[in-house]
């Protein structure tokens, strides 16, 4: 059995309870991606994910569904093929959208879903996705900044308010306070950015980077499941 493994960790229990669980990624880009592989290769049962885009050549660098053979196809659909080909079991759901305030409710608020992954680039869907799990008491973890580096990855959990040198999370929390979140349970890593020549309109990435925010968003979705 491929979960022989995994079931020396967790037990027939945590198997169990991963198998049953349902979880919703929003955004499966260079982090998003790699959380829904990693936690397919955990044995999750059910699976959500949502994006709008189509795969372009520059992903290569850093997104598990983009190689040559994919560019130019829609993302949700190679990482369908992808996670079917690891468990075809697994029973995904996919939303070729882009997430917004209008369409927030129908995707997330009817699933039921354990844990919601936001691993969403946009500033403005980010918050309206988190305050909207905050209202429905949904519980939520979110990936902070992972462009701009090159060195030793230290990706941590922790509260958005404890966050330092990163300036996704530095926007993000003014922006919450705002809208009265107190709380929120991120990804971040406290290695200083790059700055980037600002006439380059796009954030600089390398392979490693987004794969080790997922993973550790990966793990904060497991332990969450298993602690319940």
């Amino acid at each position: 059995m491929w979960k022989d493994r995994t079931k020396l960790l967790i037990g027939d229990a945590g198997i169990s309870k991963l198998a049953k669980a349902k979880v919703a990624v929003v955004g499966i880009g260079g982090v998003g991606g790699y959380v829904c592989e990693m936690l397919v290769r955990a044995g999750l049962g059910n699976l959500t994910f949502v994006d709008f885009d189509l795969i372009d050549e520059t992903n290569i660098n850093r997104q598990t569904v983009a190689n040559v053979e994919t560019v130019g196809r829609l993302k949700t659909d190679v990482m369908k093929e992808l996670l079917l080909k690891i468990n075809p079991n697994c029973n995904l759901t996919s939303f070729n959208v882009k997430i917004c305030n209008e369409n927030i409710e129908n995707i997330i608020g009817n699933g039921a879903f354990d844990v919601v992954v936001d691993a969403i680039d946009n500033v403005t869907d980010k918050v309206d996705l988190i305050c909207f799990c905050k209202k429905e008491n949904i519980q939520i973890v979110s990936a902070m900044g992972a462009g701009n580096r090159v060195g030793v990855p230290n990706f941590k959990v922790m509260d958005i308010y404890k966050t330092y040198n990163d300036g996704l999370a530095k926007v993000m929390r003014k922006k919450l306070r705002e809208r009265g979140v107190e709380k929120l349970d991120v990804v971040s890593c406290d290695e200083t950015a790059q700055k980037i020549d600002k006439k380059q309109l796009s954030v600089g990435s390398i392979s490693y980077y987004p794969a080790m925010c997922g993973c550790v968003l990966s793990a904060y979705v497991v332990q969450s499941i298993l602690n319940k």
